[in-house]
């Protein structure tokens, strides 16, 4: 018994200096001669899509936000990236123009990046659309998107929820699905609360006769989850790996991503 103890202890271990090792992944801001903040490591790439300069994120909200981006990049290969920064001696909307085209953010031959930048002493949002999603993230629905999604948010000093709320907005114009009107936290994806509980239900009742006519046996996961149940008293997991180890960047970095003169800017 003591074993499996000993091998938890070890992947926690493992797991959390992994977390560690992450979150200090990022360098200091390094403002080049340009005057734009200097482009990132490859391997700096790969593993962050939320460079939170001024420090306006706890690690564990900055990770989420990034396992967020990462899983929405891994399905569609559009790069989100968010950044913070102290302040901006300029035009908030050609700087991260500027910025974004800089750090080549989305795929060179898709052109499918979107930079969010949030200058903290300003008060200022940007969202700039790279030239392939221009036509899909408008600058109407840019404007939207900081207007009614992060700035509430941000007044009352909740800036985890404004950029959560932000990219979530991001990714359900990409994907055709961004309803107007301000969203509220705990407002389900479109699926009534009552039809998911109504859905649970009926499975639990067809798993329970299932498992009656059997005469019992095992919950195993075909797909390589966790086990949730077991006739004979155990736990056991398929492949896999922990979830919430770690952030979540682009696999081959940023692809060089073009950006012009798209988006919006507000203040709060």
């Amino acid at each position: 018994m003591k074993k499996p103890i000993h091998i938890l202890l070890i992947l926690l271990t493992f797991g959390f200096w992994g977390i560690s090792a992450q979150t200090a992944d990022i360098p200091p801001l390094k403002i080049d001669e340009d005057g734009l903040p200097a482009k990132p490591p490859l391997r700096v790439q790969q593993s962050h899509s939320v460079y939170d300069y001024a420090g306006l994120l706890s690690p564990e909200q900055r990770r989420a936000l990034e396992q967020k981006i990462s899983k929405y990049y891994d399905s569609t290969s559009t790069q989100i990236v968010v950044a913070t920064i102290p302040k901006v001696n300029d035009d908030i909307s050609l700087y991260a123009t500027e910025w974004a085209h800089k750090w080549g953010i989305g795929q060179k031959d898709k052109e499918n990046g979107v930079f969010l930048l949030v200058s903290r002493d300003d008060r200022k949002i940007t969202i700039r659309t790279g030239y392939g999603v221009e036509h899909l993230l408008t600058d109407a629905l840019s404007r939207r998107i900081i207007e009614e999604k992060i700035i509430p948010y941000f007044r009352k000093g909740d800036y985890y929820g404004g950029l959560n709320a932000g990219v979530d907005s991001i990714i359900q114009v990409l994907k055709g699905e961004f309803k107007a009107g301000p969203k509220q936290a705990d407002e389900g994806d479109g699926i009534p609360v009552f039809l998911i509980i109504l859905i649970i239900f009926i499975i639990i009742i067809l798993l329970s006769r299932n498992n009656n006519s059997s005469g019992g046996g095992s919950w195993r996961s075909s797909g390589g989850g966790p086990i949730i149940f077991s006739s004979g008293g155990k736990s056991s997991w398929g492949g896999g790996s922990f979830g919430g180890f770690g952030g979540g960047g682009f696999s081959g970095g940023f692809g060089g991503g073009g950006f012009g003169g798209g988006g919006a800017t507000g203040g709060w």
